[in-house]
């Protein structure tokens, strides 16, 4: 079938190949189909699943309808099926969740009571995510030409595999992907090559993947078409590496001679063989660095960039202003939309502004519900009482919804946790803008804190204050990203009974390290073995600051009755308001404790 007869109806537009041919014309097909294709999933599910030992209990009976499974399954979350979770952890094989084996754990960036949660996955899993990755360049090249003649830039990082006590490895979503052979052993693709090889992007040491891949970059700078990262903090780091480490990389391009500190030998040889001595390549690349002024530093080292490949939505939102700045202004691409239980959909007009990305959400991925959102009346979610879901065809624009999933790898009816939106729908599947993490306060990187977990942690650094008859009178947070890294700011009202014995800047400075000892596990790899988040802060206010941030807000309507202090601020008023009644500042004074888990 040619090209011409392909997608001779497609609303996408006319495809760069024959090749991104086929893939708009899978897309125009599951869109168009969306609500066969989720019946057919769920059937393929529950057929293959029935028999577990987590659906027996409910008397499916061999039933694969949905009828059937919406009245017998419940919706659940991951504290539910933790007890399954944890068996399968600890080496129980048989058919808990899933009738085929689970190959490994997905560790994802979500907490539970702290820690990272471990979510099952098969080998099929990763065609089906390779399926989705594969749709991504076809769609971008619908809005952008000639990305075949160039490159791709991209910052991408593997972290260290850990081992459950069963023996099953857990570890990222995107470090299982990046160690597959649907990744290494990708077929060359013209339109998705990146500078860097594999070698860096494999290397879990994070200075000398980050040191290799930068320089790959600048090597070959003239032929970046488009520069990214997984998320834009991931970006910002990589920009910040560069204003550390331009010296030592313009003196390997100079000499042609790889940093000694470069000591892993698969990232040696690769780059090696990419490095050659370059005088007027490190002179250009010192006199673009050496001064203050990084403005638009993207397209001065990398001219040819068209777009940031990068997510932008949700917390990530919070850097734009940044990422304009040094970019230039460049488009912002948020290609896909996925997690570590799930890959869900991909954005049709990727080169949309970050405030109007929309999410297609896939429907061969997985069988996907909605759960409606109402955060004035929260439905309440139990065994007893279960809520009435929506399916994808029958989603309403403007509505939000709390995206709830049943996967190929065992999980049925389990709250992701992702508030969404419905912008509308192309062909006949909806399209979702994310909103955000529910109940998610604070996040910088992969971070994700809750209102409970800031509290526990201001609970536990206010015990230093006791001796000195001091308390915390209200307190609420904010996450800088004017810094890179960016990092916690916490905002305290202190009431002092005795003016005479404060306590010292010292005890202040412990307290903001007490805070970040009491986060989870997954902000203290951020901050210690991932450096993507910077130093807690605590900015002591003045006596009644909380009260005028009151008044701030009841002059913007709120109700005086129902007021309550928000535990984290991102209206800039607000902000300015603290900051102007700011009294002290003081930073965590070391890195909090993490150890890893026992690696592979």
């Amino acid at each position: 079938m040619g090209v011409d007869s392909i997608v001779s109806s497609s609303p996408l537009g006319p495809p760069a190949c024959e090749k991104d041919a086929v893939a708009l014309h899978f897309i125009e097909e599951m869109t168009t189909n969306c609500d066969p294709v989720q019946e057919k999933v769920l059937g393929e599910i529950l057929s293959r699943n029935g028999e577990t030992e987590y659906l027996r209990q409910f008397k499916l009976d061999g039933a694969t309808d949905r009828e059937t499974f919406k009245s017998k399954v419940p919706v659940v979350s991951y504290d539910d099926l933790h007890p399954y979770i944890h068996r399968i952890a600890n080496g129980d094989f048989s058919p808990i969740l899933s009738s085929q084996p689970i190959s490994e754990f997905l560790t994802s960036s979500g907490t539970s009571a702290g820690e990272r949660k471990l979510m099952p996955t098969i080998p099929e899993e990763m065609d089906r995510r390779q399926k989705l990755y594969s749709l991504l360049m076809p769609v971008m090249n619908l809005y952008v030409p000639d990305l075949e003649k160039g490159k791709g830039l991209y910052f991408l990082f593997t972290k260290a595999s850990t081992k459950t006590p069963g023996g099953l490895l857990a570890r990222p979503v995107l470090t299982s992907y990046y160690n597959s052979q649907q990744f290494k052993n990708r077929p060359h693709d013209p339109y998705n090559v990146y500078t860097s090889p594999n070698e860096p992007i494999l290397c879990i040491d994070s200075f000398q993947s980050m040191y290799a891949q930068m320089l790959c970059g600048l090597l070959m700078r003239h032929e970046v078409l488009r520069v990214g990262a997984v998320f834009a903090s991931g970006l910002l780091r990589a920009i910040r590496f560069l204003q550390i480490h331009w010296r030592q990389l313009a003196e390997d391009i100079s000499s042609g001679i790889l940093n000694p500190n470069i000591t892993d030998v698969s990232v040696r040889d690769s780059v090696t063989k990419i490095l050659k001595p370059n005088p007027e390549l490190a002179q250009f690349i010192a006199g673009e660095c050496e001064g203050e002024n990084w403005e638009g530093i993207i397209k001065r080292i990398w001219p040819n960039t068209k777009y940031l490949d990068v997510i932008v939505t949700g917390a990530m939102a919070q850097y734009i202003p940044t990422l304009d700045y040094y970019s230039g202004g460049l488009p912002k691409a948020c290609t896909m939309y996925a997690s570590s239980e799930c890959y869900f959909g991909l954005n049709l007009k990727p080169m949309s502004p970050p405030s109007e990305v929309s999410y297609t959400i896939m429907p061969n991925m997985g069988y996907f519900e909605f759960l409606p959102h109402d955060p004035v009346n929260p439905v309440t979610v139990s065994r007893d009482s279960p809520p009435r879901l929506v399916d994808m065809a029958d989603v309403e624009v403007g509505k939000e919804y709390e995206l709830v999933i049943t996967t190929y790898s065992g999980l049925c009816r389990y709250r992701v946790g992702d508030i969404l939106q419905v912008t509308g729908f192309h062909n006949a599947a909806p399209q979702f803008k994310f909103i955000r993490r529910k109940n998610v306060l604070l996040s910088i990187d992969s971070d994700k804190t809750d209102e409970a977990e800031l509290q526990t942690a201001v609970n536990n650094a206010t015990a230093l204050l006791r001796e000195y008859d001091t308390s915390v009178v209200e307190y609420t947070s904010f996450a800088d990203t004017k810094t890179i890294p960016g990092h916690y700011v916490i905002y305290w009202e202190l009431l002092m009974k005795d003016p005479e014995n404060p306590p010292s800047d010292d005890v202040l400075n412990k307290c903001c390290l007490v805070m970040e000892e009491s986060m989870n596990s997954v902000y203290r790899q951020c901050r210690v073995a991932d450096n993507s988040i910077g130093p807690l802060e605590i900015r002591v206010v003045k006596s009644g600051t909380f009260e005028e941030v009151m008044d701030l807000a009841i002059s913007r309507g709120a109700s005086i009755n129902q007021y309550k202090a928000p535990r984290c601020v991102n209206y800039t008023p607000i902000v300015e308001l603290l900051d102007s009644r700011m009294v002290s500042s003081h930073f965590s004074p070391a890195a909090p404790h993490w150890t890893p888990a026992r690696r592979r």
